[in-house]
């Protein structure tokens, strides 16, 4: 799981970008989901639950903004 963790957090700033985009966004809700598999956090894959199933609706602005803020997808837990 580490490999694809780390595949996604290389991604270009593109390719985050357009996968933060409504109706793609299920694609972080997923990484958030296995990182906290990874990591054996609870609350982080309660939360990628949570964005597979309304990320396309409303969350996916949260993830844009930190795409093109930060370059990188706010995560509860590091």
């Amino acid at each position: 799981m580490k490999d694809i963790i780390k595949s996604f957090d290389n991604l270009p700033w593109i390719v985050k970008l357009i996968l933060a985009l409504p109706g793609i966004d299920i694609v972080w809700g997923i990484y958030r989901l296995i990182k906290g598999l990874d990591k054996n956090n609870g609350l982080l894959v309660l939360a990628g639950i949570i964005w597979i199933f309304t990320g396309w609706a409303i969350l996916w602005i949260i993830d844009l903004y930190t795409v093109i803020m930060h370059n990188k997808i706010t995560v509860l837990a590091n």
